[in-house]
């Protein structure tokens, strides 16, 4: 008999993820997947219904995707676009940007120092 594989599970959900307290954010909530070796971000971003996470800078580049539920994305412009799931909004580090939910959303969040997206 070859080695013994242990099965690990975990749980990402909204219950299992810290509040996001800075940018005047309400009712948004953060999830850390993993960090890699290379300066590499993935997590989840939980906003429930009426929240937002408040107008900041990205610290890297980020590739927002919402995974579940509705929203909207803005920029310092303030005009705000509608996302659902499957979209997926990239901002380039230094790019202050807010995003909300009258509803509801998750996002699947990837923040690296270098970071392609495919034309």
């Amino acid at each position: 008999m070859k080695g013994v594989v242990y099965i690990q599970i975990f749980h990402f959900n909204k219950h299992s993820a810290n509040a996001i307290h800075h940018y005047n954010s309400l009712n948004a909530f953060y999830s850390k997947i993993m960090k890699t070796v290379e300066p590499t971000i993935i997590g989840f971003v939980y906003i429930e219904a009426g929240g937002v996470v408040g107008l900041h800078e990205a610290p890297v580049p980020q590739l927002f995707i919402v995974i579940e539920g509705q929203g909207w994305v803005c920029d310092d412009n303030r005009k705000k676009h509608f996302v659902k799931q499957g979209d997926g909004v990239f901002w380039q580090k230094g790019q202050a940007h807010e995003s909300g939910s009258d509803k509801g959303l998750t996002a699947l969040v990837i923040q690296a120092t270098q970071l392609d997206l495919p034309e």
